[in-house]
């Protein structure tokens, strides 16, 4: 497989999904963060978008966000358990195992993903991590785990003219959680899910010291 060009097709797939307004339908909405959902492309399902502005700069948003192994995000993040390199492909180009806790009171049972995640960053002071699912020899299918997979998705962090302290943060999931789920459970999960995302994001952010 060639992980490579899998990863660089996503980061195009990604920003397509944010400049295209077309077709997206507000499912959830607060004083910060608008999530909005379309069908999907890539498979039977949604992808969601959630979009905010975060107080703090791209800098501390993306130390937050990055896809590293022991990063923050496992810290704050209340759907990653646990976030496992498996090979590092490029310098930006990794292979990860994100492991995901048991959601909707226990509707939703613990899931793993291996995807192949790019971070790319633009010209403007963007910068982005873009995944989607992989097969990889190191990590076959584990028991107690029920294998999910991401189609594209992804992070972007974009500075906001004038306002270095502040980051506008466009997040995209499109899951498909495997197993046997209906689909108003995983309809109900997304939204609810990204609006904490944004919330426990800004608390990360704003708990970060100066760097």
């Amino acid at each position: 497989m060639d992980y490579e060009d899998k990863a660089k097709t996503v980061a195009d797939c990604l920003m397509g999904y944010r400049r295209d307004e077309s077709g997206w339908k507000v499912c959830k909405k607060s004083n910060d963060v608008v999530v909005s959902w379309r069908p999907s492309s890539e498979f039977p399902g949604n992808v969601y978008k959630g979009e905010g502005i975060i107080n703090g700069s791209p800098e501390k948003a993306w130390e937050c966000l990055k896809p590293v192994p022991n990063g923050l995000r496992v810290k704050w993040d209340n759907n990653v358990k646990k976030f496992e390199l498996l090979e590092q492909i490029t310098e930006d180009i990794s292979i990860c195992r994100t492991v995901t806790p048991s959601a909707a009171m226990g509707i939703i049972a613990p899931r793993d993903f291996v995807d192949v995640i790019l971070v790319k960053q633009y010209e403007d002071g963007t910068i982005s991590s873009n995944a989607t699912n992989v097969i990889h020899p190191g990590c076959p299918p584990q028991s107690g785990y029920v294998r999910g997979f991401n189609h594209p998705c992804g992070c972007i962090c974009v500075p906001i003219s004038g306002e270095p302290n502040k980051t506008q943060v466009f997040s995209f999931f499109q899951t498909d959680l495997g197993g046997f789920l209906p689909r108003s459970v995983v309809d109900s999960f997304f939204p609810s899910s990204m609006a904490e995302f944004y919330s426990n994001l800004a608390k990360s952010v704003k708990s970060l010291k100066d760097f």
